[in-house]
């Protein structure tokens, strides 16, 4: 594959929590936010239920497009596409607070929430308020509307003027979901997580004015991003990210490392000076102009199953057929493309010792190796699967799968994104007792 280029999508459809106190301190270097994966004993979603492998095929089912494939130029890129919505946040918006559930995501820009004027109440006092999914923009008194003439209402795509002059949307998306809105500002309030301020009397805040976002008012379908907020952290000007950086001195950085679905770990964001990725081992690959603004694109230059370069999906599973002596089985309810029999639950190691490493090659000549599993799942007792399939259109998606144990640094100011191996499980700090406000 020497002088092929191929081209790459680093879209995390996640979301995040974060549980904002009433702290006054400012945040310097940076602050940090707690990652809390859906299917957590701290989401609200949790259904204790479901063993380690139903969550997993849980989670196939909602990715509706989980792939990896590389063609060759003339007929597309590589594709790798992991399960979004997995991650949950809470955000505090608005005088006094509305706690509000988000989803987070870096291949989108606006934050967005369902809204109402007048019917929903005052909010619950800040620190006993249960989650709020509509957000009551006749309580608070620090709540804006964006006219039509502001630069963003231009930054927004599907955006046209009301009556007033004032900028509003509409959204239509792939599952023929649609969602209407009003484009608005607010005041918005980050805590640092607990244990991210090392001897603090209280944990250092960030509060942000007149924070550009989008007021739902009228919402069709089932879609996640419109049954729940959202938080943008795209590339795009009007992005979280953005945001933050033109109204602070944090930069326009972030980074986050996933802990593996399996172990009961918080994971971990971190924006301004604690977003550099440092760690041994660190590799750093350019951002390249995107068709959409919102997308973070680099350069996949190749692709190796253990230690044979590959171009083709094909190829890659019949190098993994002949690499792997296990039986093949069919894939549960067809969801995967390549499976096989391994005759019970398997530990972490044994995958690792079964199934090949991954590595994948970044334009700059970053180089990173995922794990067997980055890339093999189990969704049922006995059945260990490829989580990766063929591409339907010509975009690439390193999703949450394959970036699990990874720090991963976002950097708009230089133009760069940094992988580097680590342990995620231990990547969110215990609070010490002294330290903890809830």
């Amino acid at each position: 594959m020497a002088g092929t280029t191929w081209r790459a999508l680093l879209l995390l459809g996640v979301v995040l929590t974060v549980q904002l106190c009433g702290c006054t301190a400012y945040v310097g270097g940076g602050f940090s936010v707690e990652f809390i994966h859906r299917d957590s004993p701290k989401s609200p979603l949790h259904d204790p239920s479901l063993t380690s492998h139903d969550r997993v095929l849980a989670a196939v089912r909602r990715s509706t497009a989980r792939s990896y494939t590389v063609r060759d130029p003339s007929g597309g890129v590589a594709e790798i596409r992991s399960s979004p919505y997995e991650y949950l946040m809470y955000v505090n918006i608005g005088t006094p607070r509305t706690r509000m559930l988000a989803i987070v995501s870096t291949g989108s820009n606006l934050m967005s929430f369902k809204c109402t004027n007048g019917t929903s109440g005052p909010p619950p006092a800040a620190g006993a308020a249960p989650v709020s999914y509509v957000f009551d923009t006749s309580s608070s008194s620090s709540y804006g509307l964006v006219a039509c003439r502001l630069p963003s209402c231009h930054a927004v795509r599907g955006t046209s003027c009301d009556a007033n002059s004032i900028c509003q949307y509409h959204f239509s998306y792939s599952d023929r979901s649609t969602t209407d809105g009003i484009l608005s500002t607010e005041t918005f309030i980050f805590d640092d997580a607990p244990g991210g301020c090392v001897g603090c009397r209280e944990r250092p805040q960030l509060q942000l004015t007149r924070v550009n976002f989008g007021c739902n008012t009228n919402t069709n379908g089932g879609n996640p991003f419109l049954l729940a907020g959202n938080v943008g952290l795209g590339a795009g000007s009007i992005s979280l990210v953005n945001q933050i950086g033109a109204a602070t001195s944090l930069g326009r950085r972030f980074s986050y490392c996933l802990a593996p679905f399996s172990v009961n770990a918080s994971s971990i964001i971190n924006f301004g000076a604690r977003a550099a990725v440092t760690e041994p081992g660190a590799v750093t690959t350019p951002l390249i102009p995107s068709a959409v603004d919102a997308y973070y694109t680099i350069l996949l230059t190749s692709v190796k199953i253990g230690n044979s370069t590959i171009a083709l999906l094909d190829p890659i599973m019949g190098e993994l057929t002949k690499s792997i002596k296990l039986p093949l089985k069919q894939s549960p309810e067809k969801l995967l493309d390549l499976c096989y029999d391994v005759g019970g639950t398997i530990q972490d190691w044994v995958l690792e010792k079964l199934f090949p490493e991954v590595t994948l090659g970044f334009g700059g000549g970053a180089v990173i190796t995922l794990k067997a599993k980055n890339a093999f799942i189990q969704p049922q007792p006995g059945t260990v699967c490829l989580a990766m399939s063929a591409a339907t259109d010509n975009v690439a998606i390193i999703g949450n799968i394959a970036q699990q144990n990874f720090w991963v640094g976002f950097d708009l100011d230089k133009g760069a994104i940094t992988f580097a191996a680590a342990d995620c499980a231990k990547s969110y700090p215990s609070p010490p007792a002294s330290n903890h406000h809830e």
